[in-house]
């Protein structure tokens, strides 16, 4: 049986992006991010949303594919990332809108802590049964099986 398509509302999305922004805004306050990486294109609207929930103006951005119009890449790329000194020495809370392999979120935090930075991780859902890397997202707001379809994503 195949789980059906999560079809989430504008207000489903604004209610699971103000649970991570209180997740993250427990943590004690020398370790709250003071930049955030939103991997291009799913995590820019969470990643912009957490940005202005927890105050945080530095909004970087990673541009990574592991899905083209074929389907799924069997590696993840990156073609667009910060620059090392914008990184470096820095708490960075990574950004994407799903945890489903893992393999996308991992490359682009290995390459931020390789720069120098303190990396956190946050997904709107994480995928526990399909997750092809060891660990998992530092925060998340649901676990989910299927395919979500995100609001701003429009008829994709």
């Amino acid at each position: 049986m195949t789980p059906e398509t999560l079809v989430l509302s504008w207000d489903e999305l604004n209610d699971h992006v103000e649970t991570l922004a209180q997740q993250i805004g427990a943590l004690p306050v020398d370790q709250h991010p003071d930049a955030i990486l939103a991997i291009s294109r799913g995590g820019l609207v969470p990643g912009a949303m957490l940005a202005y929930r927890l105050g945080v103006r530095d909004l970087l951005v990673a541009v990574a594919e592991h899905y083209d119009a074929a389907g799924r890449r069997p590696e993840p790329s990156i073609t667009r990332m910060p620059s090392d000194s914008s990184l470096r020495g820095r708490s960075v809370l990574i950004v994407d809108e799903v945890w489903e392999s893992g393999r996308t979120l991992a490359l682009v935090a290995e390459r931020a802590r390789a720069a120098g930075a303190s990396v956190r991780t946050v997904v709107v859902h994480y995928k526990p049964d399909k997750s092809e890397v060891p660990g998992r997202p530092d925060f998340f707001a649901a676990r989910a099986d299927g395919w979500i379809t995100y609001p701003y994503k429009g008829g994709e």
